[in-house]
């Protein structure tokens, strides 16, 4: 019990420190955007990350190439954006300082790349793309799946000169060291949940041909980012078929090139749905899909939260709101304040903003 204690005080702390002051105002009047990424290559210097079998391929050089190639793209398609990189060349960089680096710049969107592997045979394949909370499967712990893909990640931290003090006790081969990452709900996971599904869907069959879905994880460093973040394993270096892929330059161009679409229908919807601002004109909104064949009423709310398991309407999370549940696929979304009147929810999203600087308006049907 000492132990989870010790735990909880810790996670309070490092959430203390690492949200930014920003984050809990909403004072400014001018037009919101996605202005921010940062890209975080996986590994460097002297973590190569995964290795081939024939020790010729690291993970550290194919995951560089592919985010300065996803940079170049924003860059050029966004002259606007702010394109940051976590590492520029083949350095070491602590896995607390990728975090710091985004917080600091006050990103808007965080993108971690890595090439998955196993440890033994050569059929495991595909790309899967990763945000921070729980499984969904109810009853399962956080290390309950993909067990050895956290743990070998989060294992970078034990590279670190006085890891142990750094990270306050945090064990990555410990299961009972996951309860950080249980004990605040990701005021961010909505949006990361959505990046997610847009990367998914942008990479498809090409040029890396399985995908292995998104799912939710407790990865240290995306816990310590304070906006949207998602990790993507862009295919396994021990798959004969990915690793041919992943050695030529049109393969990595083709995964940099799906994450930059992903990333332009991302900042579409984020520009979006956060400009509604505090004018009189009509509020942008983020329409929910119009199930067939419905005849229900058209209703606007302040979404404030999406996760994968259904929520006790009475939670302190909702700040003594009550929240309308909407089931999507396989996601919960809860909003406030649901009306018909588009302005009765303006005006909800200006009051709530301070407790929910995340929310946004959406439409959908009941």
């Amino acid at each position: 019990m000492n132990r989870v204690l010790s735990l909880f005080v810790s996670a309070a702390a490092l959430l203390a420190i690492f949200v930014p002051a920003g984050a809990q105002e909403s004072g400014s009047n001018a037009p919101m955007s996605l202005k921010t990424v940062v890209i975080d290559p996986g590994h460097g210097g002297k973590d190569a990350g995964c290795i081939s079998r024939d020790k010729k391929t690291y993970e550290k050089n194919i995951v560089l190439d592919v985010s300065k190639r996803l940079a170049e793209k924003i860059s050029s398609a966004y002259p606007d954006v702010a394109v940051l990189m976590t590492r520029k060349n083949d350095t070491f960089v602590e896995l607390e300082n990728r975090a710091v680096v985004a917080n600091k710049a006050g990103a808007d969107l965080f993108i971690s790349i890595h090439v998955n592997a196993v440890e033994k045979g050569t059929t495991a394949n595909g790309y899967s793309i990763h945000c921070l909370g729980q499984s969904r499967i109810k009853g399962n712990d956080l290390y309950s799946k993909n067990l050895d893909l956290v743990k070998r990640e989060n294992s970078v931290i034990m590279l670190e000169e006085g890891y142990e003090t750094k990270y306050q006790g945090f064990d990555p081969n410990d299961p009972q060291s996951s309860i950080i990452f249980n004990l605040m709900q990701n005021a961010h996971l909505g949006n990361s949940l959505q990046f997610a599904e847009d990367v998914a869907a942008a990479m498809g069959s090409y040029p890396i041909k399985n995908s292995r879905g998104v799912s939710q994880d407790p990865f240290w460093v995306l816990w310590r980012t304070a906006m949207p973040s998602v990790l993507i394993e862009i295919g396994f270096i021990t798959n004969p078929d990915d690793l041919a892929i992943l050695r030529t330059e049109a393969g990595r161009e083709g995964i940099a090139q799906n994450i930059f679409k992903a990333f332009c229908t991302f900042k579409s919807r984020y520009d979006g749905s956060v400009n509604i601002a505090k004018s009189e004109e009509t509020p942008a909104v983020a329409p929910e899909p119009k199930p067939a064949a419905t005849t229900g009423k058209v209703k606007y709310g302040v979404q404030v939260l999406v996760t994968s398991r259904e929520m006790d309407p009475k939670d302190p999370f909702f700040a003594g709101y009550k929240p309308t549940m909407i089931k999507s696929g396989k996601y919960y979304k809860y909003a406030i304040g649901v009306s018909t009147s588009q302005e009765e929810v303006k005006k909800t999203f200006a009051k709530v903003q301070k407790n929910f600087p995340d929310a946004f308006i959406i439409k959908f049907t009941e």
